[in-house]
């Protein structure tokens, strides 16, 4: 007889995320300027870089305009975010996961913006009033060009500007926010911008890799100690971008090769800020295969973004953070690039199977967020990866909840309402 729970706790939160760059609409930041000088060079390469992928011919006409990756009014959140707040309730949740913009609060260094305050200040409590848990991301990829100028993270007196940052928006927008999200997935905001060089601002060191990567480290550190002072019972964390990595066969050098692997992946930086943290965020996506010494997928299902398709095994990676450091995990982010809703509905089946069997292993399991609540840009990829649970015209705006957002809002009621 399986030991696996039948249902979740009451207090267990159904949610989706967002961020503002890659929704809101009229940011002007480090992003929002790499976007206009590199439109060009991105939709050019496209074919070279997503060419081979079995939803290239459907994806083509998108990925190689450069009006894709110029994010502009994105989907315009900023205004619509009502809108937007209503399909939450249409999916019966109860937590969203969103990011305030830096460069909207601060736009020059030591000058804030009223009216942007004022607004995330009515967001907040809009979220609140729905009895919509937020949970409030403080960095998400963009920066303020200013603070870019100044050299960033990568260098590490700058920190004090972020932490001035971070102690104005716990005066300003925390009355109604418990769950604070410092940084979003370091090892992925390093690994893109300093390591390959393919982000903004575009340095490849292995140097500044590691140096970047230890301050944002310290700047977590830190934030969480204002944030605490500031906030006693404020529950802090990273959003950081797990994977599951682990041998495929039974060779000494597979498992070594995974096992290091893991480390640099996950616990280098886990390791410096877990102390600092009141919860573990975990952004999973996909799992790694290791034979010897090189990553070898299993072949038989992919998403859109040609990424392994295997939600599963986020049970193993829940199980392995969990035994490791201790603390109650937030899933954070976890989704699909899937344009013609063809597989979301098994990845979320699958998921929701992996959750109960981690809870049974164990796990203290606060709640999963799913990625996205919105088609939105993503980033480099632009507009044509769709992981939204709502379809967006980007034309018109219109939002519609696709078929399989149709039927997890049926889960969750289901779910909750067993629980209540």
């Amino acid at each position: 007889m399986s030991k696996t729970p039948k249902t979740f706790s009451p207090h267990f939160f159904w949610g989706a995320a967002t961020s503002a760059h890659q929704v809101e609409g009229g940011n002007h930041n480090t992003w929002s300027v790499w976007e206009l000088e590199n439109a060009k060079a991105l939709a050019a390469r496209a074919l070279y870089q997503y060419g081979d992928l079995k939803s290239w011919h459907h994806t083509e006409k998108l990925a190689t305009n450069p009006a894709n990756y110029v994010s502009g009014r994105a989907v315009e959140h900023y205004k619509r975010y009502e809108q937007d707040f209503d399909l939450l309730e249409q999916l019966h949740m109860n937590a969203f996961r969103f990011s305030v913009e830096w460069s909207r609060i601060e736009p020059t260094e030591g000058a804030w913006n009223v009216e942007a305050i004022a607004h995330y200040k009515q967001y907040i409590d809009d979220l609140h009033a729905r009895g919509i848990e937020p949970v409030m991301t403080l960095f998400h990829f963009t920066l303020p060009v200013w603070f870019a100028d100044m050299g960033g993270f990568a260098k590490r007196g700058n920190i004090k500007y972020f932490l001035r940052y971070v102690e104005k928006v716990m005066q300003e927008l925390s009355i109604n926010v418990r769950y604070i999200i410092t940084i979003n997935e370091p090892n992925v905001y390093v690994e893109r911008s300093y390591h390959a060089g393919e982000w903004p601002p575009n340095v490849r060191s292995k140097w500044q890799t590691l140096v970047v990567m230890n301050n944002l480290a310290r700047a977590h550190n830190q934030a969480a100690r204002v944030i605490h002072e500031l906030k006693p019972r404020a529950k802090v964390s990273v959003a950081y971008h797990s994977a599951y990595i682990y041998a495929g066969d039974d060779a000494w050098l597979s498992h070594m090769s995974a096992s290091i692997m893991q480390f640099v992946h996950d616990d280098y930086f886990l390791l410096k800020v877990y102390k600092q943290c009141d919860f573990l965020g975990v952004n999973y996506y996909r799992s790694y295969r290791v034979y010897g010494y090189r990553i070898h997928n299993p072949e038989f299902s992919h998403t859109d973004l040609g990424w392994d398709n295997s939600p599963d095994n986020i049970e193993h990676a829940l199980v392995r953070l969990h035994d490791k450091y201790k603390l109650p995990i937030f899933i954070t982010e976890n989704g699909i690039a899937d344009a013609r809703d063809e597989q979301r509905q098994e990845w979320l089946e699958a998921t929701i199977r992996a959750m109960l069997a981690a809870i049974t292993d164990g796990v203290d399991l606060l709640g999963y967020l799913h990625w996205s609540l919105l088609d939105n840009v993503e980033l480099d990829s632009g507009r044509w990866p769709r992981f939204g649970l709502a379809q967006v015209n980007y034309l018109t705006m219109e939002r519609k909840l696709r078929p399989s957002a149709v039927w997890f809002g049926k889960v969750i009621k289901k779910l909750r309402k067993v629980d209540q």
